[in-house]
């Protein structure tokens, strides 16, 4: 079924389905629930591992004329964006983030560049470059502006990652600029190009980030405008410059027509800010909406939620039978997220397997590896946020499938729904569905990719080529640290507070605190907050960190 913009009722949509006969389509987008903004671009792109991304950047910033704005999870200031045969391009110029864009400043007296990071939890700053707010705001033309922000609920990290030129160009996806992100989608064992800032190369490493041009880039740049605002950054505007050169090189050409914009944002009392779960919503409708097969590609596994979705779609009487696959990290990337991540992760995705064996559905979880040296398996980590379901809904962005991304981080997601089966919209999903699992399995060749067009029996496909181990597909082992090591079993824990989904505060504590701020014990919590999450911002209380943009439809407007 198919919901037309601004109606309240269903109307069936024709398609084709595999064996010919005609099909409806179910619209999983819905304005208010599952995204906040809907509108067209003029030209947009996929964006796979860090070398189209960091090349496309590059080229963005050397174009910018006015304004550079850029938000994420981390940064670090010498991270080379060209790298290998790409250095070219250069020419011998400066090819590092902060030294490149201190050069723009200098060289374009109009140009303005605003940075906002996250102000990580003293757990992270062993793993952060250091002095930061002196790097990138003492040493760098008085124009290039950087800012911790501080503003996210308790336990709670900014996660979204944005970058906008000029108001009319922007990227998003699962992509921060810092180290260890540089990978190509060969993802070889081992790459002298995978190096930065004097390190040793770090493994192969896989994520996918979006860009796009047109009226979809107004909506995110107010998305920046308040969340600089909201940080205490003051007021900017991003006004849009006429610009007749603006393009990119994508990896692929993403969907055609208008794009959906789904966030997270956990809920604040001071400053009031109401919770925002677009992005959960949107995966349990995708879920609930799937007749055919659901393709993940994510860091993590461990949302409740997304588990819970799984299991009513595979249990619901009457539907047909699905084929499920995930494309995960073998495991977290620290011990502190393989303990505490980890266990939830594999806990879960074991319960779906015997749910999916006692319904009949396919699912299987899957690992991405190169052949090392002595012939050991180097995997792939996968840090992509990417979600197909039936090649007639594509999401790219930021948020994990995990109870925190979902319910309490700030995330942000980009959309594209098919109308009917095998048209546009649905075809240039397909294909970048299959472009990803050839990447993953290390298929080449119109042949060896047909089962995967097909997607009539992906799972056993799969499923074969993983088992015989000779290309890059591997079966995820659902194992834990502790399965790893049997003597650590009995201190497997049960519960984790890591993974939250809403604040750990919450509102009847704030109340009982209200007419007491300046007591010992409310103090105590303000301190409790600055250790875990950092220092409070001086963002003046009455500004929202969500900008009320109306939903943008073809032919209308809805309210946020």
């Amino acid at each position: 079924m198919f919901r037309r913009p601004g109606a309240d009722r269903l109307v069936p949509l024709p398609g084709r389905g595999s064996q010919g006969q005609v099909t409806a389509v179910t619209s999983i987008l819905n304005a208010g629930r599952n995204y906040w903004a809907r509108s067209e671009t003029h030209d947009a792109g996929v964006l796979v591992d860090a070398r189209d991304y960091y090349r496309e950047l590059y080229r963005a910033i050397r174009k910018a004329r006015r304004s550079i704005v850029i938000m994420g999870w981390q940064f670090d200031s010498d991270v080379t964006l060209l790298r290998g045969e790409d250095l070219e391009e250069a020419h011998g110029g400066e090819v590092r983030l902060l030294p490149l864009l201190d050069q723009m400043c200098r060289e374009n007296p109009e140009l303005h560049v605003y940075i906002l990071a996250w102000d990580f939890s003293m757990l992270l700053a062993m793993e952060r470059e250091w002095m930061q707010h002196l790097l990138f705001n003492w040493t760098t033309n008085e124009r290039l502006r950087f800012r911790f922000d501080s503003s996210s609920p308790l336990y709670a990290a900014h996660h979204q990652k944005l970058v906008v030129v000029d108001g009319v160009q922007a990227f998003t996806g699962g992509m921060d600029v810092c180290d260890c992100r540089w990978d190509d989608r060969d993802h070889p064992a081992r790459s002298k190009l995978r190096c930065d800032s004097g390190r040793d190369p770090h493994g192969p490493y896989h994520d996918v980030q979006t860009v796009l041009t047109g009226p979809a880039v107004k909506p995110l740049a107010e998305l920046f405008e308040a969340r600089w605002a909201h940080s205490g950054g003051g007021e900017i505007r991003l006004e849009p410059v006429a610009r007749d050169d603006v393009s990119f090189q994508a990896t692929m050409p993403a969907p055609p027509g208008p794009v959906a914009i789904s966030r997270t944002f956990g809920k604040t009392i001071l400053p009031p800010q109401e919770e925002v779960q677009e992005i959960r919503a949107l995966y349990v409708d995708a879920i609930a909406a799937a007749e055919r097969f659901i393709y993940i590609e994510n860091q993590y596994f461990s949302s409740r939620a997304i588990y819970d979705a799984l299991v009513k779609r595979m249990r619901a009487a009457g539907r047909g039978r699905l084929q499920v696959m995930l494309v995960l990290p073998r495991q977290p990337e620290a011990l502190r997220e393989q303990i505490a991540m980890g266990v939830a992760q594999v806990r879960l995705l074991r319960a779906l397997r015997e749910v999916a064996r006692e319904t009949g559905h396919g699912f299987a979880v899957y690992g991405s590896a190169a052949k090392g040296e002595d012939g050991s398996d180097v995997f792939t980590y996968i840090h992509s946020k990417v979600m197909v379901v039936d090649d007639t809904f594509l999401t790219v962005g930021s948020a994990n499938t995990t109870n925190r991304s979902l319910g309490l981080d700030s995330e942000l997601n980009l959309s594209w729904e098919a109308q009917a089966p095998g048209d546009a919209v649905s075809k240039a999903i397909r294909r970048i569905r299959v472009s990803l699992m050839a990447e993953h399995a290390g298929l080449a060749g119109v042949s060896a990719l047909r089962p995967l067009v097909e997607a009539d029996a992906l799972v056993e496909t799969l499923d074969r080529v993983a088992q015989e181990g000779l290309l890059r597909l591997r079966p995820h082992p659902l194992e834990t640290v502790f399965d790893q090591n049997p003597l650590f079993k009995p201190l497997e824990p049960e519960d984790f507070l890591i993974d939250p989904e809403e604040s750990v505060l919450d509102e009847s504590l704030f109340e009982a605190l209200h007419k007491g701020d300046d007591g010992l014990f409310a103090s105590g919590v303000r301190l409790l907050s600055r250790w875990l999450v950092g220092p409070s911002c001086d963002a003046p209380p009455h500004r929202a960190i969500l900008p009320c943009v109306p939903a943008q439809e073809e032919g209308g407007t809805a309210g946020p």
